[in-house]
């Protein structure tokens, strides 16, 4: 992250900087991004020459900012005063996947979404795993067998290091084979409107 610097840099009429120590508006759009949503209220304790609030007010959080330094409070009001926040659709940020509440395989079993037997299908049906009871997987005959979570028998049936056993999996509905990730996508929705 580049210092600040250019046309973002507060300066009095001489040139002078306002602030000696101004944070780039580029790192609080992310820490902001990051870290609330939409309306969220955030708190700056040190708001020097106020790119917390700047940025904030940009993407529609509301902010406190403190300052020991009266001319900081100042200079921060004012170059607040000049910023427009984004339109509200335009603050709806796209969710990752790490992001998302964590749903573990299991709770799919424990909801009654797929039960413990179910038959599970890799890619093109050419591999197939039991679920347990306890959320595991079981595969092969008693001479091979593999047991394990949604991603270690994935990977194992592969010879990989590793597999996303969500995207793997596909459980049976009729001819067709969905993602178990489709599953857990549900059950996150469903967890979301009870709450």
């Amino acid at each position: 992250m580049p210092i600040c610097g250019g046309q973002e840099r507060l300066r009095d009429e001489n040139g002078k900087k306002l602030h000696s120590t101004q944070k780039p508006e580029a790192l609080l759009h992310r820490v902001i991004l990051s870290s609330t949503d939409a309306d969220d209220l955030i708190l700056d304790p040190f708001f020097g020459s106020g790119t917390t609030g700047a940025v904030a007010k940009y993407l529609r959080r509301h902010f406190v900012g403190m300052d020991a330094d009266a001319s900081y409070v100042d200079v921060a009001r004012k170059r607040i005063e000049a910023v427009t926040p984004l339109a509200p659709e335009d603050t709806d940020i796209s969710r990752r996947a790490r992001q998302e509440a964590r749903i573990p395989f299991g709770s799919l079993v424990e909801s009654g979404m797929i039960r413990p037997g179910t038959q599970l299908f890799g890619p093109a049906r050419r591999y197939q795993a039991r679920v347990r009871a306890d959320g595991s997987l079981k595969t092969g005959s008693a001479a091979t067998t593999v047991t394990g979570s949604i991603h270690q028998v994935g990977a194992r049936l592969q010879g990989a290091q590793s597999c996303n056993g969500w995207t793997f999996w596909h459980v049976a509905d009729g001819q067709n084979l969905v993602p178990i990730d489709q599953l857990r996508h549900q059950l996150r929705l469903d967890r979301k409107s009870k709450s």
